[in-house]
């Protein structure tokens, strides 16, 4: 009756969603229930990995029987003990009674425990990096502890390069019949309920998760499959970048959150006027919640998201509100780190929750708590603005204020796309981002003319366009924008590209489509060429969103480190590049764009 579902190669899901659920481990509050996964590898040796909760096993054990037909399993793996992983074991055990569990130690004391009457009679205890060899497949075992329970471990399959990261880089949230990330619209519908499922049920373990991503950095990775929600077979660097930040307690956006705790609203005006003063300070990313109406788990999730935050709070029972202090308590038990805290106090008699609050921050590593404070009394007086905008100026002193460019064609928007060409039988790419359609079957292409690609183009006629994503990693811009093909070969070492019928490769990963062109006159535009192309095919690969250059300088490109040097020189503004030294030369070139020196800002001076 359910079709079978192909994860990839001989690997097949039989997880089930339980939309009903409305408390996660009967404390974090759902919206849209929660998927349980769980997959089935067919080889030689059939091996079933983890279980589903018992609210969905009738469906799961229906899968499975769809899906194995009358195949009988030889094993089933068990990844992570949580009851919503291994409640139906017992059935499964029942409906096979010859299969041979395969499990660490820890995870057969945890079966002892959960089943004390259950005789398991056929077990396999593994030790780390062995393999269990099902014919083709062959499957390797990463422990993972306290990621987030002490005996998890993670299944590597190294045929088809798939990760079963029991809970990690999963998420909140019922599946609804696509079963992968790149078949949903992640960032808008998971990704801040895989932000919320990571940072309140992962993440006090950060070192642990650092751990077990240098452990996985060295393997291959196509597909990761998770307990809970879609499943990765494109993107994989996207989705461990998020990981990389939230283990690290960076944060993924400069903002301000406003957490707020109010009783008959006096504190909740000073909330209010604070935001207003922020916004008028220039700062563009403010979030304001009241802890009595947001869950926690919803503040914990925005904190880890954020860079600063603005705590104001009453006095309750010559405490913190109660409220406020179970959201603060918790921020320290998820082992919060790395923000900068602004705190305003608030009291009709007594206030204390300023210091209360400030000595609980203490308690964090590497948190910076603003000098400037304030108490209200009761509620907040004109003549004390004066103070507050001080609080306020603080924290605005951290955003840098935007200035007008001068040169008005910065504000033209542009894409980002790989141009690949061909020197005799060696490919070569580069980076442009002047790519316009003008007419229905023509794209004008715009490349300096230093650039080698240019030289090639203009020689061959023919070359292939890849429309790159926000989902591109600063590798591909590394690999084809910041060295020349004629030095080395691009393609070296990279595996993520097809060719297309016209002979040239096209980028197979991070791109939307491609486009194969023939160009049929070139323009003379100064400092570029001008290449008219007709577009003699292509294909569309996916439907993500193309990158912006504006979205590669925000999320793509890398920051400089905390603890960089105070550089002194000039920034380019077309692409960041950084000249060391306070004497530009008039006629100097950015080696990285090819723009001029008119094109530099000053920086550090």
């Amino acid at each position: 009756m359910f079709n079978k579902r192909l994860v990839t190669k001989d690997t097949y899901y039989v997880g089930a969603s339980d939309r009903r659920l409305a408390l996660f481990e009967n404390i974090y509050p759902l919206t849209n229930g929660v998927s349980y996964n769980s997959y089935v590898i067919i080889d030689n040796k059939i091996a079933i990995l983890d279980t589903v909760d018992s609210s969905v096993g009738g469906t799961f054990f229906k899968k499975l029987n769809d899906t194995l037909g009358d195949k009988i399993p030889n094993y089933l793996i068990i990844d992570h003990m949580e009851p919503d992983h291994s409640s139906t074991i017992a059935q499964t055990l029942e409906k096979f009674p010859d299969i041979t569990i395969v499990c660490n130690d820890k995870i057969l004391t945890m079966l002892n425990n959960y089943f004390e009457k259950l005789n398991f009679k056929n077990v396999k205890v593994i030790k780390e990096f062995d393999v269990l060899d099902l014919g083709e497949h062959k499957l390797t075992f990463i422990f993972a502890p306290m990621v987030h329970w002490p005996e998890v471990m993670m299944t590597y399959d190294s045929t088809t390069k798939t990760l079963f990261s029991a809970d990690a880089f999963g998420t909140f949230g019922a599946l609804s019949g696509n079963l992968f990330a790149h078949e949903v619209d992640f960032d808008h519908d998971f990704l801040d309920e895989t932000r919320r499922y990571y940072t309140n049920i992962v993440g006090k373990y950060g070192q642990q998760v650092q751990a077990v991503l240098k452990k996985t950095s060295t393997i291959e990775i196509e597909t990761i499959c998770p307990l809970h929600g879609p499943i990765w077979r494109q993107d994989i660097p996207y989705i461990i970048d998020k990981y990389d930040k939230w283990s690290s307690y960076e944060a993924e956006k400069k903002g301000v959150l406003l957490c707020y705790a109010s009783i008959y609203g006096h504190t909740e005006e000073a909330a209010n006027l604070v935001c207003d003063e922020l916004a008028m300070q220039g700062i563009r990313e403010i979030h304001c919640y009241d802890v009595s109406k947001t869950d926690k788990s919803y503040l914990i999730s925005e904190v880890f998201k954020y860079s600063h935050i603005f705590i104001l709070s009453t006095t309750y029972n010559m405490q913190i509100f109660t409220k406020m202090e179970e959201f603060l308590m918790d921020l320290k038990y998820h082992n919060m780190q790395n923000r900068t805290v602004a705190v305003v106090e608030n009291g009709s008699w007594a206030p204390q929750s300023g210091i209360l609050i400030k000595n609980i921050f203490k308690t964090m590593r590497n948190i910076k708590i603003i000098e400037s404070s304030l108490t209200i009394k009761s509620a907040l007086k004109e003549d004390q603005m004066s103070d507050l905008r001080s609080v306020i100026s603080e924290i605005s002193s951290d955003f840098p204020k935007t200035t007008l460019t001068t040169n008005p064609l910065f504000k033209i928007n542009y894409g980002l796309f790989v141009l690949i060409t061909k020197d005799g039988n060696k490919a070569n790419g580069c980076i442009v981002n002047t790519v316009s359609q003008v007419s229905t079957d023509k794209v004008l292409v715009s490349v300096n003319k230093a650039n080698y690609s240019a030289d090639l183009f203009t020689k061959n006629k023919i070359a292939n366009i890849s429309v790159l994503t926000n989902h591109c990693t600063f590798d591909i811009f590394r690999r084809f924008g910041y060295q020349s093909g004629r030095t080395v070969n691009k393609f070296d070492g990279f595996n993520y590209y097809r060719f297309a019928k016209n002979g040239l490769p096209f980028i197979s990963k991070y791109s939307n489509c491609y486009m194969s062109l023939e160009c049929v006159e070139i323009f003379n535009l100064g400092s570029h060429f001008g290449f008219l192309c007709n577009v003699v095919g292509g294909e569309q690969l996916s439907n993500e969103d193309s990158v912006t250059y504006t979205y590669y300088l925000d999320n793509i490109k890398p920051k400089p480190a905390r603890d960089e040097k105070k550089i002194v020189g000039w920034r380019c503004k077309i692409c960041g590049y950084i000249y060391e030294g306070k004497d530009l030369p008039e006629d100097f070139v950015c080696p990285i764009c090819k723009h001029p020196a008119s094109d530099f800002e000053k920086i550090g001076w």
